[in-house]
């Protein structure tokens, strides 16, 4: 896991207002959320069974998450890899093994070693600068 250095940590905004905005930039919110915190997730690169993705977490200050007056605090974005497993599952369903098309296998590495680490940090801090530059965009009074 590589931490960004950015301007977006400890930014405030609606989620209603953002999340459009990350949605142009192929970023959604991640699927193992809370109502008081999430990720939004990106994928920087796939290469086989490799992926590279951006992450950015963040708290719920007040409302509901996927309520659009619901006001978040973004934490410090971070860039991981995952490496999913291709090959057969042993000791899961026998059609899904011998297909090798389980997707509720463990993945062969949750945080794999990521090589070129300079090259996805920048990546991940151009996307996340991306961000940051859109938040002019919004109303000033929902971006703290």
């Amino acid at each position: 896991m590589l931490k960004l250095e950015t301007d977006l940590q400890g930014k405030q905004a609606r989620f209603g207002d953002i999340y459009p905005i990350l949605l142009e930039k192929n970023i959604t919110l991640c699927g193992n959320w809370e109502y008081d915190e999430a990720m939004f997730d990106g994928i920087l690169n796939k290469d086989g069974s490799e992926t590279i993705y951006l992450r950015i977490p963040f708290d719920v200050i007040s409302g509901m998450l996927e309520d659009p007056e619901t006001q978040i605090v973004f934490g410090q974005p971070f860039v991981l890899k995952h490496v999913v497993n291709v090959g057969l599952d042993h000791e899961g369903d026998d059609l899904l093994a011998t297909t090798g098309l389980n997707q509720f296998q463990s993945p062969e590495e949750k945080d794999g070693a990521i090589r070129r680490k300079s090259h996805w940090e920048e990546e991940g801090e151009r996307v996340v600068q991306g961000i940051v530059e859109s938040f002019p965009l919004l109303d000033e009074r929902r971006i703290r």
